[in-house]
């Protein structure tokens, strides 16, 4: 199915959900750049409803040098229930894949995170606040052992914005009040500059 379609029938009363995908190593003997659409195939067909899903975007990885090129997507699901049984599903589809979380920041078959879903801010804002101010060290070293709702650093990641302007441009942070598109802009150009739309390779 080509970006951006949605599919499925929606639901009463769900939320939007926002997910971030990418990997940069094979995953069940396919590439990055089929695995990642093959997730979000699985996670439209777990979850149910509509959903919306972005284009392929290929971004370095982080730190520079550390491996291969990833390929990011982002997905806009449609969710009825609690945020921490959504995420499990994408855990799931993680799973299925082949991920393993010995090491943070490691290269991945797969990676699926949880962005935002509605205006929920969890666990509570003064703990969200705390998460969002960390300095990039300590975020790097310190993982939280809960679930943060909005994901704290969305802000500064263009890897998850540029994929996300696809498919929900004008959600709004519950605890910032700016909108994906304003985020978005407020990026440094050299940071948007690093993100290439993925074009598949020519024979």
């Amino acid at each position: 199915m080509e970006a951006g379609v949605q599919e499925g029938i929606g639901k009463v009363n769900a939320t939007t959900g926002l997910i971030a995908l990418g990997a940069n190593l094979p995953a069940r003997g396919i590439s990055p750049e089929n695995s990642v659409p093959a997730a979000m195939a699985r996670v439209a067909e777990r979850v149910g409803g509509t959903s919306k899903k972005s284009a392929l975007y290929r971004t370095s990885a982080f730190p520079a040098g550390s491996g291969p090129d990833f390929v990011n997507a982002a997905m806009r699901v449609e969710w009825d229930g609690r945020a921490e049984d959504l995420l499990a599903i994408l855990h799931e589809v993680e799973t299925y894949f082949g991920r393993t979380r010995a090491v943070r920041w490691e290269a991945r078959v797969m990676d699926l995170d949880l962005i935002g879903l509605g205006d929920a801010v969890l666990p509570d804002p003064e703990t969200r606040a705390a998460w969002s101010t960390l300095s990039a060290d300590e975020a790097a070293r310190v993982v939280p052992d809960q679930l943060i709702l909005p994901h704290p650093r969305l802000a500064e990641r263009a890897f998850v914005l540029v994929p996300l302007a696809d498919v929900a441009p004008d959600w709004v942070d519950p605890a910032s009040g700016r909108s994906v598109a304003t985020m978005l802009a407020d990026l440094p150009a050299a940071d948007l500059a690093a993100i290439r739309p993925f074009e598949a390779a020519t024979e």
